[in-house]
């Protein structure tokens, strides 16, 4: 009986150990570490999520260009994006720039007309003086003298003449006596003369308005005719002299108001007083001049000043100086897109500078220029072309060919 049993016992063994295999595989196959041992299924997994990943892009929402960009052909990638701003020209006045300087309208030598000592000054070097005034007296010693003697000797040729007029009359003088008695009492008049310019040519004065520049003499120096004495200006009119080529001389007409602007920062206008009609040997240019009222005498003479003359009026764009830029031979310009929105290089004609920037001729009345990106792209390449002003139509779209 227990034999039986025992046998009975081995026999159920197997069927137990069979089970227990099963689970144990069934349990390996749900455990991660399959991964481990089977990574290409990890690899497989990933690839398909990232291809769902782009697909889901392509198929979503497209991206939005930038605030305020217009639409622009970007079907070529190769191509450059600019942005570019379409200007109206305005008419705007042409100033010839000169440079130069603030001068005296005169200048005079005074020189002394009589000889004599110096016994008074009565203006000193710098200061003001108007027409007639007296700068400097000299001594009279015997001229007042001198004088009342010829007024007396005239008198007494007039009473010479009278009589032998009488004489004459009654045939007791003859007609070269009578002649001889007219010329005593014009040699008379003539010394009378003579002895009062003296007297008057004592005192040297100021010719016209003006300063006293310089005064080469002091109390005491003693001074013959021709001797220099002061060098007198008019400073209540000035000059701003400067010189112009050929060019420019043909565009002026010779009466044009200028603004000048001294290095100060003085400010005033004037008309033009003079324009040279023949040229400088030395330089080929042509000497101008503006007359200014300075009667108030607040602008110096001498001080380097700027002149500017109109010539005409053009029609012109405004512009920031950013945009200018140099070419492969160096000369400046600007970059602009033409209707096929390729990039063009123009030469920069300034027609005049201002505060709000610089204003270009020679350009179409609508011109548009690159105003973002012109320092990389060429002359002649055709760029994606992007409208500054926010709601504005492209201006420069790409065209096939």
């Amino acid at each position: 009986m227990k034999d039986t049993n025992r046998n009975c016992s081995r026999s159920a063994g197997p069927p137990h150990s069979a089970d227990t295999d099963i689970s144990s595989r069934n349990a390996s196959m749900s455990n991660p570490n399959i991964f481990a041992r089977k990574p290409w299924i990890l690899a497989v997994i990933i690839a398909v999520a990232v291809t769902l990943w782009m697909l889901s892009g392509e198929i979503g929402e497209p991206p939005r260009s930038p605030a305020g960009a217009d639409t622009a052909d970007t079907s070529d990638p190769s191509l450059a994006e600019v942005r570019v701003r379409r200007v109206a020209s305005e008419p705007v006045v042409r100033y010839v720039t000169i440079n130069g300087r603030t001068e005296p309208s005169r200048t005079v030598a005074l020189d002394a007309q009589t000889d004599g000592r110096v016994v008074e000054i009565f203006i000193n070097r710098g200061q003001p003086a108007r027409r007639g005034a007296a700068i400097l007296k000299l001594d009279e010693r015997d001229r007042a003298a001198r004088l009342s003697e010829a007024r007396a000797v005239l008198k007494q040729r007039e009473l010479e003449f009278e009589a032998r007029q009488k004489l004459k009359l009654e045939g007791y003088v003859s007609e070269t006596q009578l002649a001889e008695g007219e010329a005593l009492l014009e040699r008379a008049r003539a010394e009378v003369k003579r002895a009062e310019l003296d007297l008057e040519r004592m005192v040297v004065s100021a010719p016209f308005n003006g300063n006293v520049q310089d005064l080469m003499v002091e109390v005491g120096d003693y001074l013959q005719v021709g001797d220099p004495v002061a060098e007198f200006v008019d400073n209540e009119t000035l000059l701003v002299s400067g010189s112009v080529s050929e060019m420019e001389r043909d565009r002026l007409a010779g009466n044009e108001t200028g603004e000048v602007r001294l290095v100060t920062g003085a400010t005033a206008s004037g008309k033009i007083r003079y324009l040279a009609p023949v040229a400088d040997a030395a330089t080929r240019t042509f000497r101008v001049e503006v007359a200014i009222d300075n009667r108030e005498r607040r602008l110096p003479s001498g001080v380097t000043a700027e002149l500017r003359l109109p010539v005409g009026e053009v029609d012109a764009h405004l512009v920031s100086p950013a945009l200018l830029s140099l070419d492969d031979d160096g000369k400046v310009g600007v970059k602009i897109l033409d209707e096929d929105g390729r990039v063009v290089f123009v030469n920069a004609n300034v027609a005049a500078s201002t505060a709000d920037g610089i204003w270009l001729a020679g350009l179409p009345h609508i011109t548009t220029f690159v105003t973002v990106g012109h320092g990389f792209v060429s002359d002649g390449e055709r760029v994606v072309a992007i409208q500054e002003e926010p709601g504005a139509t492209a201006v420069a779209s790409e065209k096939a060919e």
